[in-house]
Parts: C-alpha cells; structure tokens; sequence
C-alpha cells in the first residue's frame, strides 16, 4: 500500500491558517468516505433483507466498486493498487450475482458487521463539534485578556482572565490533538472498511455454495490470501501509528503546558530573539471606523521576503498588509491596549498599528521587522548576518581606539568610494592626517548624556534673559517662537523648503571643525537606541529658509526648536544611509565659551538633499550679507561726501565773511574829510554805516578817527 496521508499533530497549537486548510480537505475527504461508505452499505443491506434481489444488489455492489476511480476523494483518490484491487472484486461479484444467494447469518457476520461498524463510528462527529466550540471559548477568552486596562490593573481580574485563556488553550489543544489522530486514523479504517466486508462477502459464498468448481477456487484463493495479508498488513500499520499519535500527543502535552498562558511568568526562561528574519503568528491590528474610533481584529500574521501579509482564517491565500524595505518600527503606548508596534513605510504615507499578545512578542516582532527592513534576508545566511548586526550594535558604546581603526570597520572597500560630507564651512574638504588620528575622546566626551525627544533650549536661555533684564515689556513665546520680527524674515526669505523628519537625538561634542562628528554622533546615538530598545521617533517639519531652520510641529503648526543658519557649522548624511543626516550647531553660552551640540534626524527623502537646501541657504544668506553691506557703505559714503559738501559750503562763507570784513576795515580806516564852509562834518551815508557791522572795535576806531 502507498504511503497515507496524515495532518501534522504538532501544528495544533499553533492553529495557523495553512493547518485549518489542511484540515478543511481531511474534513471533505471524510465526508466523500462516509458518502461513500454509506452507498456501499445500502447496497450490501439489499443483499443482506432480500434473497430475491440478490441478484440485483450484487450488481449495484459490482457498479458501485467499478465507479471507484470516478469518485474525487481529496486524499488518496489516485491509489491505483486500491482502484485495481476493487475492479478485480467487482468482476468476481458481477459473476456470481446471476447464480449465488448469501445465507442472512454468514452475510450478517462477514458482510454487514465491518460496514455497520464503520457507518455508525459518531466519535470523528463528536470531536469535530467539541473542537468548533472550544475554538469559539478560546476566541472569547483571548479576546477578553486582549481588552485587559492597562491603567486599571486589578491583579485578581488579571489571574482570572489568564486562567481562563490557559484552560481554553488547554482544553482546544488537547481536543484538536484527538481530532487530528481520529482523522488520520480514519484512513487507514477507510482501506478496512472497504475490503473487509468484501472478503467475507467472498468467503461466505466460497463457503456456503461449495459447487466445486475448482476453477474459480484455484483462481481467486491466491487472490484473496494476498488481499488478507494486505489487509492484516494495513491494520497493523495502523495500530503503530496510532501508538506513535499517542505518544507525540503526551509529549507535545507535557512540552506545550506553558505554552497555553499568553504571556511567559519567567522571562529568562525563554529569552527574546533578535535574530529572526521570518515570523508569523496572529496579532490584533486596529482598524478606524470613523474620525477617532477603532476596532481591533484578530488575523494572522507572517513574513514573506520583504512584505508583511495578513491572512484570515477559511482564507486559503493571504494579502499584503505594507512593504517593509526601507521602513520603520516602534512601540506605541495605546490607552487601550498592551503591547503595541507601529509599522511606517518608507514613504510615510501608510502608518500600521498592531498588538502582541506579550512583551516577547512584541520585541520578537519588532527586531524582525527591523532585520527585514535592512534587508537582511536576501543574504545566504541570514540569520547570522542579522546576529552580527545586533552584536555590533551591542558593541557600538565601546569607543574604539582612533578614528582610522573605525572608519576601516565601518567605510567599503570599493574602490573610488568616499563619503560625502556636505559641509558648509568648506564643502567637499577631506579630513587632515592630523585629524584622522585623533583619539575618540576628541569629538566627544565618554558618557556624554543623550537627548532622545526634543526639548527647546531657548526656554532656559529666555528664563535666564528674563531674570536679568525683567524691565523688557515683550512677552516670551512659550513655544521657542522669536517674535515678530523672526516672522517677518521667514515670510521675506528667498527660500522656503519644508523636509518631513523625525528626530533621532542630541549629544553635545567637543568639536565643530571635524567632518567626522556627526559620523560618530549618528554611531553613538544608533547604537544607543538599540542597546535601550528606544523605537520611537518625534516627527516633523523641517523649514529651511534663509536665516535659520525651524522644526515645525505636523499637528498644530507650532515652532518647536528655531535655529539661526548663523549658528549653523556643518551639515552632512550618513555615507551608507542615504536617509540619516545631521547638523552641528555652535552657540554662545552664558559663561562666554562656545557650546557645541550635534542634532541627528531620519528623513523619508535622501538626506543629501536637505543638505544641500541647507548650504544653498548658507550660500543665500552670505550673498545677502554682502549686499546689505555694500549698500550700508555706499550710504556711508554718500553721507561723507554731504558731510564734506556741507563743510566745504561752510568755509566758503566763512572767507566771504572775512573779506567783507577786510574790506570794511578798510574803507573805515582812510583819512577824514576837511569840514565845510558852515563848520559842519561830512556824514557818512546810511550803507557805510550798515556796513561797519564787522565788529565793535572798527567801528569805534572808526568814529575817533572820523
């Protein structure tokens, strides 16, 4: 006999999809058996009720075995020794139905008997309507523990609903187990059921006839012998894998006793794996319903390549969720679940939200969706390259010991391949000698705190200016916003670009002059967020204009932190991730030194271009310096030369007035006219008199001498 078709015991706990399928067509094929079997049996009752139709029910047997090949039996419908063996049955009993009659005690003991046995076994029924309840109670008690209150946590409701899920679980599995071992039972009974009625059918006419003929004794004796082993054989066969079910059932009992709960009491004892590049199990996803409610449904989950694919249960294939090349993941904290992971596309247009139905899982998904996101898995050994990745991860806080040592573990080898590092002081410029050996130490200080979520330093900046010059009659913004007069030159810039980021973190270093501190800020940042297992990312508007960059909140439109393109050093991406790219900027601090801090995002677009938006507001910024100033100079000049115009005029006047007083001197020191005839002076006219204004000593030097 050829090998038979089993459904996998071990796969009932999981209770995927594919296992339901599988058991879907178990299910059909034994409904086509008991159809079957049960036309088989009418027709064996016919011979068995009456002699006279003997003849008649024989023949519809005969048919019967002959429309064995015709009958679409899911499982083993091309067993070509079975079809062979009822054809050669079927010829035999078309012979004998025109000429034999069966005595009713020999065709009840040897005919009837193993069919009715077969027709009337209800236990296969029995299972299969305890399995589709427990099914249902599991459903509500999982569903229950899922609505658990994460800001209301009673502990006794807790035990209570995780008891309830263990029992259910519990109860599910061991009834699916039986169910499974029934079915694949069922097909070795359906090869007994069928021959052992017709060998004793066979006996009993060979028996109770007797006619002698040697002939068809000699002839069909070997052929039966053959089909009694064969049957002996198969029930053999099936007792030993009967006992094997049984024994895989007791181990897989005892093996999945902790399985049942929903989450694990000892986490050290199944620690979470970071490694995975497959997954799959079933997970709530939230679907919205209106403005600001949501359903959660139950699906199941898996990965394949770089997809995410939901598939419900009855589905027979499953649909794409989101792609999950070039995206990103983070837990969430919901009001009304536990355990929740978003998934973001790379694009940013289509935002999943899903919930485990523990911690472990959460992770587990989490670091797969991670692994799969860089694209791990199109390597040959996936899971390796991802344990590497991690690894390095958990090793990127150890500071290395010069920068050459780094960039040759972190840079290509590919020849001609250089990173680019847009940077604004000089673009393009490649690191000195003397830097590239400087030690780690030198960009930035050991255990130097990281700032993960944005907070606005101008606030402290503001509370300080306020104490010192409280008499300012301006109200500070306490949004980060300058004022007015910022607004204005943001509406006057020339250039108005807006980038969607999220922000990684902040660090302060000791250097702005290296092109290597944001390299090695992106190193230690990243690094850090693995290590602390921090997902989540504040998204924003990044504006770019020509006098500072602002980080716009997406929501209310508020200014959350406003830098001056001033203060801006440098700005470059990430030589191997196109999408990450920072900025170092340097700010004067109240004790009169510099302070210098480095800022890293992740944008959806490639970071070079924010960068080069960047240095084309620098270049913008500088231009329009130098305009403003040439025009302050040509004022300044033009005011020097009234200024001179206006000293000159003044000289002027100034010779004028004293060669009017020269020449009244003058005039007013000649001799004096001789009196007249009468004894009178001569009296100078009224315009020499008006003219001796140039002062009261000529004048009266004059009059004495006159």
């Amino acid at each position: 006999m050829p090998g038979i078709e089993k459904l996998p015991i071990e796969e009932t706990l999981e209770d995927s999809p594919q296992t339901r399928s599988l058991l879907g067509v178990f299910e059909e094929d034994t409904a086509a058996i008991s159809n079957y079997c049960t036309q088989l049996y009418q027709a064996m009752q016919r011979i068995y009720d009456a002699q006279n139709e003997l003849s008649a029910a024989t023949h519809l047997t005969s048919r019967l075995l002959k429309e064995y090949d015709k009958q679409r039996f899911p499982l083993g419908g091309d067993d070509e020794v079975m079809s062979s063996t009822l054809q050669q049955f079927a010829k035999v009993i078309d012979e004998l139905s025109s000429c034999h009659a069966v005595l009713s005690t020999q065709l009840a003991d040897a005919m009837m008997f193993p069919i009715t046995q077969f027709k009337e076994e209800k236990y296969i029924l029995l299972l299969k309507m305890f399995s589709v309840s427990l099914c249902a109670d599991h459903d509500v008690a999982i569903n229950r523990y899922s609505r658990l209150s994460k800001r209301r946590d009673n502990d006794k409701l807790r035990a209570e609903v995780v008891e309830d899920v263990y029992t259910s679980r519990k109860k599910q599995h061991q009834t699916m187990m039986h169910y499974f071992c029934s079915l694949n039972t069922l097909q070795y009974k359906k090869k007994t059921a069928l021959l052992e009625p017709l060998l004793g059918y066979m006996q009993a006419q060979i028996s109770f006839f007797k006619l002698g003929s040697e002939n068809l004794t000699q002839q069909w004796e070997e052929f039966l012998g053959t089909i009694g082993t064969s049957v002996q054989n198969v029930r053999r066969e099936m007792e030993e894998e009967v006992g094997q079910m049984q024994q895989t059932i007791q181990e897989m009992e005892r093996a999945c006793d902790a399985l049942y709960a929903p989450c694990d009491p000892d986490p050290a004892h199944s620690p979470v794996c970071r490694n995975l590049t497959r997954k799959q199990g079933y997970l709530y996803i939230r679907n919205k319903t209106g403005l600001v409610s949501s359903s959660w449904e139950r699906q199941y989950f898996f990965t394949q390549g770089g997809n995410l694919m939901q598939q419900g249960r009855g589905e027979v294939a499953g649909g794409l969720v989101t792609d999950l090349d070039n995206s990103s993941v983070m837990a969430v904290d919901c009001d009304d679940r536990r355990f929740c992971f978003q998934v973001t596309s790379f694009d940013g247009k289509k935002v999943v939200t899903l919930q485990a139905e523990s911690r472990k899982e959460c992770e587990e998904w989490i670091s797969t969706i991670n692994n799969i996101s860089r694209r791990i898995y199109l390597s040959e050994n996936a899971e390796e390259l991802a344990a590497r990745v991690n690894q390095s991860a958990l090793e990127a806080v150890t500071p290395s010991p010069s920068f050459q040592q780094r960039h040759e573990s972190m840079r290509p080898t590919s020849k001609g391949r250089t990173g680019r590092a847009s940077s604004i002081s000089s673009v393009g410029s490649e690191p000195s000698p003397a830097l590239s050996v400087l030690s780690l130490d030198a960009l930035v200080a050991p255990e130097t705190p990281i700032q993960f979520d944005i907070i606005s330093p101008v606030s402290e900046e503001n509370s300080g200016q306020n104490k010192t010059a409280p008499q300012s009659g301006r109200r500070s913004n306490p949004f980060g916003e300058s004022g007015e007069s910022t607004a204005e030159d943001s509406e006057d810039s020339i250039l108005h670009q807006l980038f969607i980021v999220r922000f990684l973190g902040s660090m302060e270093v000791k250097t702005a002059e290296s092109v290597d501190v944001i390299s090695e800020t992106m190193r230690q940042i990243l690094a850090a967020r693995a290590i602390h297992n921090i997902f989540r990312m504040t998204e924003s508007h990044l504006l770019v204009t020509c006098d500072c960059l602002k980080l716009i909140d997406p929501q209310t439109q508020v200014t959350r932190l406003r830098f001056p393109l001033s203060t801006v050093v440098q700005c470059s991406s990430h030589q191997d991730n196109k999408r990450l790219f920072g900025f170092v900027l340097q700010t004067a601090s109240g004790r009169g030194d510099s302070r210098v801090v480095c800022y890293i995002f992740e944008s959806n677009n490639d970071g070079e271009k924010i960068c080069d938006s960047v240095g084309l507001a620098k270049q913008i910024a500088l231009h329009s310096e130098m305009d403003r100033k040439a025009v302050e100079k040509k004022k300044e000049e033009d005011k020097a030369k009234e200024k001179q115009k206006e000293e000159l005029s003044k000289q002027r006047q100034i010779e004028k007035d004293l060669e009017e007083q020269s020449r009244l001197i003058a005039a007013s020191s000649r001799p004096a006219n001789p009196p007249g005839s009468d004894g009178q002076f001569l009296v100078l006219s009224n315009s020499q008199s008006e003219d001796s204004d140039a002062g009261e000593e000529g004048k009266k030097k004059g009059e004495s001498e006159a």
